[in-house]
């Protein structure tokens, strides 16, 4: 029965993931760690950096990894969490791969047009949305602690934080040279 919660859900993610992988993590947050429970939140946090680091789109990553993770907490074995990655995955494909074949040679046709340019328009306020509601849901003590409980951890994790944000947009470093940085910073600082 997981199979089919798992199928219909990420199904769902697919369906009303506007804004890509990013904007997908909020939708994907809600759905397998608050409503079905299959993850905890430490859980989520880990797969969102997994999927981060490997290739590919992070939302297909997060897919996978959800699957799989949501299959072995239930008490499944390795194969069958194999086969919950694989669902979760081409669940959330799915309707991107329906819909592109479905419009792909109307949207040719009309995209040059103004009701067709005025969703676009529309849609773009609620992509940002989407992708700062992804953001503040990273922000929380699994990432950051606290400074009641871990001040030192708390304000490395602020300082790397900004000093991240300001590297990538500010002095156009290389996102993956921020990563490199941030995480042997974090090594160094935090054990």
């Amino acid at each position: 029965m997981i199979f089919l919660y798992l199928f219909i859900t990420f199904f769902k993610i697919g369906l009303f993931g506007f804004g890509g992988g990013y904007g997908m993590l909020s939708l994907i947050q809600h759905e397998t760690v608050e409503h079905y429970h299959w993850l905890s939140t430490a859980d989520f946090t880990d797969i969102v950096a997994i999927s981060q680091m490997t290739p590919g789109p992070i939302g297909i990553n997060s897919a996978t990894y959800c699957g799989y993770t949501a299959l072995h907490n239930a008490g499944y074995g390795e194969l069958m969490s194999v086969l919950g990655s694989a669902t979760a995955t081409f669940a959330l494909v799915l309707p991107s791969l329906i819909l592109m074949i479905l419009i792909s040679k109307l949207f040719i046709k009309y995209m040059k047009t103004r009701t067709v340019q005025s969703v676009f328009t529309a849609l773009r306020p609620a992509v940002v949305g989407l992708l700062a509601a992804a953001t503040l849901l990273l922000c929380n003590a699994e990432n950051f602690s606290t400074p009641a409980v871990n001040p030192w951890q708390f304000w490395i994790s602020i300082a790397l934080f900004a000093a991240t944000a300001f590297g990538t947009g500010y002095l156009k470093i290389n996102p993956i040279r921020m990563i490199c940085y941030s995480a042997v910073a974090g090594l160094l600082l935090l054990y």
